[in-house]
């Protein structure tokens, strides 16, 4: 917020009759956003039977479709939001679009276009190559006037796609740019383009990244270094993920991890999402229905990491001192971590059953 502008201002309207911004972004269980184009009619088919079955599911405007089919995929996702019952605006599986990039020809009628028409049924607005705040800012604008055209009672939030090194070296006043902001991805496709990294991997790992152990020492003390030596892949993604983590934190929104563009790799595909949700992401992005039950699986807490949530809530009491719990000792520090656990858990059970009844079936022992 520039310091010009008064605190108070930052939570009104940015267009007379716009919905009031909301000073609080509520979190939704967004374990897989999948994306699907509106212009791929074997796609929009399918689309009906995918509600309550995924948390999110994103009309995709930009990359990936032809420019030839960018008016199709656009009138393709209105005839979806305005047709698909229990879709956005409430329902049990969020509507969410990426637009296409601000510098497009096509991003200006892409908002223009969506809003008057399912505004009342989208929930997200995802914006590629976000560069900084006045990107959002323009974004922020804009939708407070269409919004207030169509008479729509809710603001449509913002997520905007980390993608260039620009963006991540302003991801702070991104996060902090709008009330509207709902969260960031990491897009590490066209992030590596930008940095010129030399990988041409969409998301994951790479084997020529990695720190190898040190050499053998022989008798006489000199090192082998022509020895066999182990080996270990790093993670190309790890700073850019925790720093959009800790800037999403500060501000409030949801941290999400991007694609795994290796689709056969279900495998490396589950590390890479456990490696986000262990750091703090709440989601990912999904390309193929079955990276949903992988996200689905991964970025939901296991019930033996919920049982073990529970009992340090339980033995800990009104969160003071300190206790042991086998062997271990856990304390106000551990029983915050453990909370973050529980309250997840809750919020997931929510919305789906199989969770339910297997965090329900917990031993109640198992608490004590």
């Amino acid at each position: 917020m520039p310091a010009s502008q008064s605190a108070k201002d930052f939570f009104r309207p940015l267009a007379v009759g716009a919905p009031t911004p909301l000073t609080e972004i509520p979190f939704r269980p967004s374990r897989a956003i999948h994306f699907f184009d509106p212009s791929n009619p074997k796609m929009a088919a399918k689309i009906p039977a995918m509600v309550g079955t995924v948390d999110v599911l994103l009309g995709n405007l930009e990359d990936a479709v032809k420019a030839d089919n960018k008016v199709a995929a656009r009138e393709g996702l209105v005839r979806i939001g305005q047709e698909t019952e229990g879709l956005g605006g409430g329902g049990p599986t969020q509507l969410w679009t990426r637009i296409n990039s601000l510098d497009s020809p096509w991003a200006l009628d892409d908002l223009t276009t969506l809003v008057p028409a399912i505004g009342d049924r989208l929930d997200v607005v995802m914006v590629p190559k976000v560069q900084g705040a006045e990107d959002i800012h323009y974004v922020d604008r804009l939708l407070a006037q269409l919004e207030a055209r169509a008479g729509l009672d809710r603001p449509i939030l913002v997520h905007a796609i980390l993608e260039t090194a620009r963006g991540v070296a302003n991801v702070e006043e991104i996060c902090g740019a709008s009330p509207r902001m709902q969260g960031l991805s990491l897009g590490p496709a066209d992030l590596a383009a930008d940095r010129r990294m030399k990988t041409t991997r969409v998301g994951g790992g790479h084997p020529g990244y990695l720190v190898r152990q040190d050499p053998p020492i022989d008798e006489l003390g000199v090192a082998q270094v022509e020895a066999a030596r182990a080996t270990y892949q790093q993670d190309l993604w790890h700073y850019t993920i925790a720093r959009m983590v800790d800037a999403c934190a500060m501000h409030g929104i949801y941290p999400y991890y991007g694609p795994f563009g290796d689709i056969a790799d279900t495998v490396a595909c589950e590390d890479q999402f456990r490696n986000a949700f262990l750091l703090g992401c709440v989601g990912t992005w999904s390309l193929h229905p079955k990276q949903i039950a992988i996200a689905n699986r991964v970025f939901s807490p296991s019930v033996a990491d919920v049982a073990h949530a529970r009992r340090v809530a339980a033995a800990m009491g009104d969160g003071t001192g300190a206790v042991m719990l086998d062997g271990k000792m856990e304390d106000d520090a551990s029983l915050k971590q453990c909370l973050v656990m529980v309250e997840l858990a809750e919020q997931l059970a929510a919305i789906d059953p199989e969770l339910r009844a297997a965090y329900d079936a917990i031993p109640s022992g198992e608490e004590a």
